[in-house]
């Protein structure tokens, strides 16, 4: 099985799929950091080399690619994964999807603190960081709606996040 772990930046896909992974004794692949590694550069440095769609590009072949070769598996994908080419049909094809789904008040506190981390708002104001969720989320919750199963991890421990993933995938 597959676990595919798909929601915006700051929705906690990274460290819940740390805790998933450890709690079911399955590999974990982040897809960025496969990326990076597969290309000796960091996302950042794709970005500014060789630009999104590139990138984009090189995100697609590396996720096929897991998606037909590994077994047992969580895999946390970034927040544009699902909404580029036809990724989310494949991902819902080759794995079970799960949507951790946070509010934008949950992602603004914990992105803030993450700014420097993330190339996509780097260089956005804190004033205009809202808007820029909002608007983002809204452009990619019609990809992350059509995951299998949806969790909300606001104000959630994660460990109580990872027993209900489990659940509904195991029920």
């Amino acid at each position: 099985m597959i676990i595919s772990l798909v929601g915006y930046m700051g929705s906690g896909k990274s460290h819940i799929s740390k805790i998933l992974s450890e709690k079911l004794n399955f590999k974990l692949i982040d897809l960025d950091k496969e990326i990076s590694r597969r290309n000796k550069l960091t996302i950042p440095e794709i970005f500014s080399k060789r630009g999104e769609i590139f990138f984009r590009k090189l995100e697609r072949e590396a996720l096929e690619e897991i998606l037909a070769t590994e077994e047992n598996v969580i895999l946390s994908l970034g927040g544009g994964t699902p909404a580029y080419y036809n990724n989310m049909e494949i991902i819902n094809n080759n794995s079970k999807s799960i949507f951790l789904k946070a509010s934008i008040a949950t992602l603004l506190e914990r992105l803030t603190k993450q700014k420097e981390k993330r190339p996509l708002i780097a260089n956005i104001s804190d004033e205009d960081l809202p808007e820029f969720i909002a608007k983002h989320l809204f452009e990619r919750n019609v990809f992350y709606s059509k995951a299998q199963f949806s969790v909300n991890t606001d104000n959630r421990e994660p460990e109580i996040i990872v027993v209900e993933i489990i659940e509904k995938l195991y029920s």
